[in-house]
């Protein structure tokens, strides 16, 4: 009798520990996909945001920008101007002139900086495609493009002939003792509003060249910038070689990353930033794998013996666990990439979230680079926890083996 129930007892003990074991398991390889889905469309979608502003940010600035390394503006002749445009390294290349000016409307007064530029700038950056409202400037009057920031500040609209937009900038060369005016003033038409970003729309205006040079008052074949677009993949210090010999002054050349410092700083660091919460939240969900492995240690001990029998090793036995805890991982993190992209590509096709406030779908983008991430995490991650588990229970395995 009392024989019986200890059998009865054991096995009944013995198969509820496996039905347990087994709800750990599937328990484990849930979270796992949960948390390696989570890791992948959060990567997609920063991805797609970063795309997103970057496609405003970038449109508005060239590959490359040369200026003058010791002052405002460097001098280039137009037989050199015309060698760079044939350089095989350059795709496109434009002439700007920039400097700080005041700006007066009616009432209401503002400074910016005015971008003088040529007729092939639009062409290679091509900024119409960012006016709201009106048009890109034309090289017979006195227009110019304006930043939505500036509009709102100083209330302007588009081709008011009533009132026109005053554009100052101090007179270099003083007309004489009796001129009390400091100012070179030119009257403009606002033919168009542009909007690109906060950092832009309240800092720039846009006019033809021959007016930002007569009102910054900068002489014939000096410019402020050459912008260029490159051909290919070029470093920057090839284009460097091929450009220094036409210039008498010293010169920098900055490439698109240079321009804008602050704004690629701050989308690497939030990238690796949510990289290492969803990586934190993936550990988390390994706990599961930790606690599984225990348990499967702790139950299968007092068949250690049988497998040493069976002709295997102290080392074949903990690789046991260790493959089974990887197994784990790898299927719980495959699954959970198959999830991820089944959401991502309703989300690219069949939008079902949008910006708040707005029609604009949150932007996905599908990258390479974003799966190879989440495949080394989950299993990297993997491997070190099943190998940190089946390592801890040595005393475990080794006192029911045969040493």
């Amino acid at each position: 009798m009392n024989l019986s129930f200890y059998i009865a007892t054991k096995y009944f003990v013995s198969k509820s520990k496996q039905k347990i074991i087994n709800i750990i398991n599937y328990i484990s390889i849930a979270l796992i996909t949960i948390s390696t889905a989570s890791l992948l469309i959060v990567l997609s979608g920063f991805s797609g945001l970063k795309n997103y502003g970057l496609s405003f940010t970038e449109g508005f600035e060239p590959d490359f920008r040369l200026e003058s390394k010791s002052g405002k503006s460097f001098f280039l002749d137009q037989n050199s101007l015309d060698s760079i445009r044939q350089n095989s390294n350059i795709k496109s290349i434009s002439t700007v002139i920039q400097d700080k000016v005041f700006l007066n409307f009616k009432q209401k007064s503002g400074v910016a900086f005015l971008r003088g530029v040529d007729s092939i700038y639009n062409e290679m950056i091509p900024i119409d495609n960012f006016i709201g409202t009106g048009q890109w400037i034309s090289d017979e009057f006195n227009e110019i493009v304006v930043g939505s920031q500036i509009a709102n500040d100083l209330n302007l609209g588009v081709f008011d002939y009533n009132d026109f937009l005053f554009v100052k900038t101090f007179e270099k060369s003083p007309r004489g003792l009796g001129v009390f005016n400091p100012f070179r003033t030119k009257k403009t038409i606002v033919s168009g509003i542009f909007s690109v970003g906060e950092e832009f729309d309240g800092k720039y205006l846009f006019s033809n060249i021959n007016l930002a040079r007569n009102l910054l008052q900068l002489a014939e074949n000096r410019y402020s910038y050459l912008f260029l677009n490159s051909e290919g993949n070029i470093s920057k210090e090839t284009l460097m070689e091929d450009l220094k010999k036409f210039f008498k002054d010293p010169i920098i050349l900055k490439s698109k990353e240079e321009l804008n410092p602050t704004f690629y700083k701050m989308l690497n660091t939030e990238n690796i930033a949510v990289y290492l919460i969803f990586s934190f939240i993936i550990i988390i969900s390994l706990f599961n794998v930790v606690g599984s492995l225990s348990m499967m240690i702790l139950e299968k001990r007092d068949q250690f013996k049988i497998f040493q029998s069976m002709g295997l090793n102290i080392k074949d036995i903990k690789n046991i666990f260790l493959y089974l805890g990887i197994m784990i991982s790898w299927v719980g993190g495959f699954l959970g990439v198959l999830i991820g992209s089944f959401l991502l590509a309703i989300q690219f096709y069949n939008p079902f979230l949008y910006v708040p406030n707005t029609n604009i779908p949150y932007p996905i983008s599908f990258e390479l680079n974003n799966y190879i991430i989440v495949a080394f995490t989950i299993i990297s991650l993997g491997a070190i926890t099943s190998a940190w588990v089946t390592s801890s229970f040595n005393k475990n395995i080794n006192k029911h083996l045969i040493v």
